[in-house]
């Protein structure tokens, strides 16, 4: 391990750390211009999360162990998610030992755990929201792997490091294969987040509630670290999309002065991606829980069409 690679790998796991509530206030005061109204404060999910620590936990007293532990699990597979995303450099030691395959696992682990937990305690809204999260785990993950395959056939490699570093020195072109995986992951992504048109993680309503429903029992630092697991997820999922389609600005192993525009490269590509999400959430309505396989099924031919386009024409 070198100490540039080691140095990467702590920087890309600070970033995450800090700007994913960021990115979460941005999306959230891009929606409320786009509503013309006056939204919660850019640095709101920071106070959020200094509530929450700051406040005791309180528990059914039928929560067994799994209900205390999954938070902690939940938060460690988000953090391990974006320390493996190359976001800032590709000189990342854990991505020798980590793949486009063992990212979708991580995020399948966590699933399980936050679904096991809201069905541990026996309410009726977790277990419809676990049961609603799982549906949609089965649905979406799929899908997913269906798009890394596709960037993978391109650079003959599962490695995201070995992903971005093909892509990125290819000629400025629109790969037809990469177009259509881009709009499966699209789909992916805001149905992995709770995003309209799939969720609203700003209504509580029952019929509808997914994430929400999840987390309904959780309360102090436990619910604390699940909010900044979701912001963290929010956060990967982003990086991904701009390490498999706009790899460009983030620092190679044979370059590390790059390293020094690499984060506001980030930044700008982060604040882009977050005002086009708030913008396609203003303008879409949330459908009906019974239209999301639908939904997912699309993305999943969409993946699919793009697997098969790179086969057929080899771009």
């Amino acid at each position: 391990m070198s100490p540039t690679g080691f140095l990467s790998q702590i920087l890309a796991v600070i970033a995450a750390l800090l700007l994913a509530p960021l990115l979460l206030g941005w999306v959230n005061q891009c929606r409320a211009w786009f509503q013309n109204r006056s939204g919660p404060g850019l640095l709101q999910p920071y106070r959020l999360l200094h509530k929450l620590f700051n406040k005791d936990s309180v528990m059914a007293e039928t929560a067994s162990p799994l209900f205390r532990v999954a938070p902690y699990v939940v938060f460690g597979c988000m953090t391990l998610a974006c320390a493996i995303i190359p976001t800032l450099s590709t000189d990342l030691p854990l991505s020798i030992v980590a793949d486009a395959i063992a990212l979708v696992g991580l995020f399948a682990v966590a699933r399980v755990f936050i679904s096991l937990a809201a069905m541990d305690i026996g309410t009726a809204f977790g277990s419809l929201g676990a049961r609603r999260e799982m549906l949609i785990g089965f649905l979406a993950e799929p899908a997913l792997l269906t798009v890394f395959f596709t960037a993978s056939l391109i650079s003959q490699s599962t490695a995201l490091t070995s992903i971005v570093e093909n892509i990125a020195h290819r000629e400025f072109a629109i790969y037809p294969s990469l177009a259509f995986a881009g709009l499966a992951f699209t789909f992916v992504s805001f149905a992995e987040n709770a995003r309209v048109p799939v969720d609203n993680p700003a209504t509580h309503l029952e019929l509808t509630m997914i994430h929400e429903a999840l987390i309904l029992e959780y309360s102090g630092r436990h619910l604390a670290l699940v909010e900044w697991a979701a912001a963290l997820k929010l956060f990967a999922y982003s990086c991904m999309g701009i390490a498999l389609f706009f790899p460009w600005g983030i620092a190679e192993a044979q370059n590390p002065l790059a390293l020094l525009y690499a984060l506001p490269v980030l930044v700008a590509k982060l604040a882009i991606g977050g005002f086009l999400l708030a913008a396609v959430e203003s303008l879409s309505a949330k459908m009906r829980i019974f239209r999301v396989p639908e939904f997912l099924a699309g993305a999943f031919l969409l993946a699919v069409i793009g697997m098969l386009v790179h086969f057929l024409l080899g771009a």
